[in-house]
């Protein structure tokens, strides 16, 4: 984020060898499970489901292979590419389809399958009486496939491939239940929306193409810093634009909530380790060109510090409980974008936060699936409460996902997300300028989500778990009789909520995580924060302790009404998502109506118009010439002998 930053220099790729030479299988064995459930139909039903978590799991054993022989050699060794074919070949611009095998695409792929795995073992129970099942599971299998593609691909083309794959898995699985209109038109918002950051990515790649024709990250990579700082700053611009479609970051953020309209795992897999997580990934995957512009690294900073106090005001005031964990999501992305602008003080905990973060917040879409489970699929918690008496593996999994989140040491989220703010504090660059005060900018922001965050998290944990049973249903007001889940649904939460609990900690010994993606990332540029880091450790621990207490006070020793009570203002807008909606109408969908209408009309109107004139134009005269078809012998010759005579005494006028 600072000007003065030297290129960014990396290990330099190798040919891949060994188990790494075959990492194409993590992608094909599930791409492979996907088209078999789709093409066989109803005839793979009663196996189906066992097919594609057994092709996720194959997918995970790859991978934790190809990590174990990159662990067992030097550094210089640990970045290998493999070449599968040439993909297009136009002239002097061709694109190999490739992949490259690293630290930091390995460490999304042991995310992707382990935890995703898991949530296809969860989804066994939990779409058990869902006739549709087995084409669930085919596009959990293409998720998985296009995620893959996306974190091993060597290029930005080849990326785009698994970026678009995620983009049309997401929307299949969050419209899966389409027979409810409301469900159909999130799919589509989800859709859309992403499109538009889609179009950020074609313009990047074009500026590529037109710089280096190459869109090869080791090209560009090499490239990038020769370039003038406005180019760079253009490519850096467009892949942020890419990443707040494909990660829900301010403002291209509005399609996260309505996405919880599918099934619950969905939820897990789009949260934890699939979709959002690929716009951090592109940010710090492209890490040398925002060195090369560092206006654009301050625009993903910002853009990251404005989301995570987005998500969690918004966060604050829901009372769906999926609805509480989008927001959630978003504001942690946020905190990981906001590490990510920050250049190499910060790109390594960015996707240290990542990882522990897809632990933990898997773990807790899990426990509400297993909560609306026992709840007739309710999600308000206003109507829950107490539940840790009906419930109590969700209740202390769910509890180990919480206290990881708030960063309540030494829960993973200490471990990661206390390293974003302390760097926060170390920015010393704002754009191409020098200046301290960004540190005291950045680390306040995030300094104070953290105390949102845990107001929020202990308000959705202590009004499902705690307080008082309200068990009815809003529709009838009957009661219900929550049940703990199935062992199926309640194995993959424990052994995620021994990930919250262990991996931040098992993974900072000795600097592990950054000494591991420094082939990638660098390492990390050590700069003293504008406050020491023991205040800055104590002030996010208090602000958490005092979140945590207000929440307390507020849901868990008080009474919870059943009704939502009237508020003020800012809680008013913050139930309406901040109004993203309404602004978004305003600003893009209404105007594009009304220029789709006076288009429609102008069509309709010049267009069709000339269409139509020109149309009765030739019936008139077809009817003006039918009046001299008559059938009379005498009339056809008077015709030919007018004629001969016209043409007679023009040829004559012209010789005279």
């Amino acid at each position: 984020m600072t000007a003065s930053l030297a290129p960014l220099h990396v290990v330099e790729p190798v040919a891949a060898s060994g188990f790494a030479s075959y990492a194409w299988l993590m992608i094909a064995v599930p791409l492979a499970s996907a088209a078999i459930l789709l093409l066989l139909g109803r005839r793979c039903d009663s196996w189906g489901h066992l097919l594609a978590t057994i092709a996720s799991w194959a997918s995970f054993l790859v991978g934790a292979l190809i990590v174990a022989q990159m662990l067992g050699v030097d550094e210089a060794s640990r970045r290998m590419t493999r070449t599968l074919f040439t993909w297009i070949p136009a002239g002097e611009f061709s694109v190999d389809f490739g992949l490259l095998v690293d630290p930091l695409s390995m460490t999304f792929v042991v995310l992707v399958t382990f935890v995703g795995s898991l949530i296809h073992v969860y989804s066994i129970a939990y779409m058990a009486h869902d006739v549709d099942r087995r084409r669930f599971f085919a596009y959990l299998n293409l998720f998985i496939a296009a995620m893959l593609t996306l974190v091993l691909a060597d290029s930005y083309a080849v990326l785009f491939v698994g970026w678009e794959g995620v983009g049309l898995a997401s929307y299949l699985l969050i419209g899966f239940w389409n027979r409810v209109p409301a469900n159909a038109r999130a799919a589509k918002k989800a859709f859309l929306m992403n499109r538009v950051g889609d179009m950020g990515m074609l313009l990047a790649m074009m500026v590529m193409v037109a710089n280096f024709s190459s869109v090869r990250f080791s090209d560009v990579n090499a490239g990038v810093a020769g370039l003038p700082q406005a180019q760079a700053t253009l490519i850096g611009m467009f892949l942020l634009v890419a990443a707040c479609g494909k990660s829900a970051q301010f403002p291209l953020q509005a399609w996260l909530g309505d996405a919880m309209a599918g099934p619950t795992p969905v939820s897990a897999l789009i949260h934890a380790a699939t979709m959002v997580t690929a716009g951090v990934y592109l940010v710090v995957r492209s890490g040398a060109v925002y060195t090369a512009a560092p206006i654009a690294a301050s625009a993903v900073a910002i853009v990251g510090a404005i989301t995570l106090l987005f998500g969690a005001i918004v966060g604050s005031a829901k009372d769906d409980m999926k609805k509480v964990l989008a927001a959630s999501t978003m504001s942690q992305i946020g905190y990981m974008m906001l590490g990510a602008g920050l250049g190499p003080i910060g790109w390594a905990f960015a996707i240290f936060h990542l990882f522990t973060h897809g632990f933990f917040k898997a773990l807790m879409f899990l426990g509400a699936g297993s909560v609306m489970h026992a709840m007739n699929d309710q999600v308000n918690m206003r109507r829950f409460g107490a539940l840790r008496t009906a419930m109590k593996i969700t209740w202390a999994s769910f509890m180990m996902g919480w206290l990881a989140i708030l960063g309540v040491p030494p829960l993973s989220g200490f471990w990661s997300k206390d390293k974003i703010i302390e760097a926060a504090f170390s920015a010393h660059s704002f754009g191409t300028l020098n200046a301290p005060w960004a540190g005291w900018l950045f680390g306040l922001i995030a300094l104070f989500g953290a105390g949102l965050t845990a107001f929020y998290m202990s308000r959705l944990f202590f009004m499902t778990f705690h307080g008082t049973a309200r068990w009815t249903t809003e529709a009838e007001g009957s009661g219900v009789h929550p049940h703990e889940s199935s062992a199926l649904m309640t194995i993959p939460m424990i052994i995620l909520a021994f990930g919250a609990v262990l991996i931040g900690a098992l993974m900072s010994i000795g600097d592990f995580f950054t000494k591991w993606l420094a082939p990638v990332t660098g390492e990390v540029e050590h700069v003293e924060p504008v406050l020491p880091v023991l205040v800055i450790q104590l002030a996010t621990l208090l602000l958490v302790i005092a979140g945590t207490l207000v929440a307390w006070r507020m849901y868990g020793a008080s009474e919870v009404p059943t009704a939502v009570p009237a508020a003020n203002a800012l809680t008013e807008a913050a139930r309406k998502d901040l109004y993203q909606d309404e602004v978004n109408e305003t600003l893009f969908v209404a105007p594009a109506t009304a220029l789709a209408k006076t288009a429609s009309t102008g069509d309709r109107l010049i267009i069709d118009g000339i269409l139509t004139g020109i149309a009765a134009a030739s019936a008139g005269l077809g009817r003006l010439i039918s009046v001299t078809q008559n059938g009379y012998v005498r009339a056809y010759a008077s015709y030919i002998l007018g004629g001969v005579i016209l043409a007679l005494t023009i040829v004559l006028g012209f010789r005279l």
